[in-house]
């Protein structure tokens, strides 16, 4: 079991390579800057950041391998005995400057705890305009990853925790048009080799389910209007990640680098008080009318 551990470290490490490298090609200015650290409890992770680019406002792609000793409380709840602990996985969210692109997010994370190992990891769309298109494209590229794993992977049940993950019980609404989310796949140890091949075909297709989506849009004019419901919009991403992502406080609860593990907050985001769409008809509301379970496939 610990082979498979640092496999899936060397393919997160190479899959941060590559997914930096098409992003810096797609911007054509921005050039990521590299962060390698270590972590006081042992391991460490290389974070990349692309700021100010042409295509994208900040661009953020973690990797990680780190180990040490849970919180006991935290130990309790999770699968496996004892309080040590590994980790490793690959984080990444995009955040466009123009409002037409929607902000992307996707994870990837092995965990051993004990004499239990696992894949977890998911991938979201969060637009601030709302294409059809697009969220068919996105989830059409999950679900063929899912199809082709189908001893470990559903893409029905893992876009209905997605849906059900990213929700804002405040708000009353999903953070975006959502993916898929899973975890504790290969608890079963005789499916461990099935979960992670899943995952690294999941890597390898999340350029292709987000770049076209930026190339769709990348040229399309907008204005202060546009800019500033994006900016608004970045709001219900920060109460998220800030609020309820289990990964933030995973990290915050085991030591992690706080700087990393807030990386995926937007650079410039506001907090407009009873801001509200133009009209019931507007694109802004529109956007408001699909926060919410849609089943993107059977309505294209």
């Amino acid at each position: 079991m610990q082979g498979i551990f640092s496999e899936a470290a060397s393919f997160f490490s190479e899959l941060q390579k590559r997914i930096c490298k098409e992003l810096e090609e797609t911007d054509t200015v921005g050039k990521f800057c590299s962060d390698a650290w270590e972590r006081p409890g042992g391991g460490g992770g290389l974070t990349r950041v692309l700021s100010d680019g042409d295509v994208f406002e900040k661009c953020g792609v973690s990797w990680s391998s780190v180990e040490g000793i849970l919180p006991v409380e935290l130990a309790q709840s999770m699968f496996g005995d004892g309080q040590t602990f590994r980790a490793t996985g690959i984080s990444l969210v995009l955040h466009p400057r123009s409002p037409y692109i929607p902000t992307t997010h996707a994870n990837l994370r092995c965990i051993v705890h004990g004499e239990k190992v696992w894949f977890g990891g998911g991938a979201d769309l969060t637009p601030y305009y709302f294409y059809k298109d697009d969220a068919i494209h996105f989830h059409q590229i999950l679900s063929n990853v899912c199809k082709k794993h189908g001893t470990v992977a559903d893409y029905s049940t893992f876009k209905k925790w997605c849906d059900e993950y990213f929700y804002l019980p405040h708000r009353k609404e999903t953070r975006g048009i959502g993916g898929i989310f899973f975890d504790h796949l290969g608890i079963d140890s005789t499916l461990i080799q099935d979960a992670f091949s899943f995952v690294c075909d999941l890597g390898d297709v999340m350029m292709n389910a987000y770049l076209p989506i930026v190339a769709a849009h990348r040229k399309a004019s907008y204005g202060d209007k546009e800019r500033n419901w994006q900016l608004y919009r970045r709001g219900r991403y920060v109460e998220f990640n800030l609020l309820h992502d289990r990964g933030t406080i995973f990290g915050l609860q085991t030591d992690g680098r706080t700087e990393s593990i807030l990386m995926s907050l937007p650079p410039l985001v506001r907090w407009d008080y009873g801001t509200s769409p133009p009209s019931f008809d507007s694109r802004e509301a529109r956007l408001l009318q699909v926060l919410k379970p849609i089943d993107w496939l059977s309505n294209s």
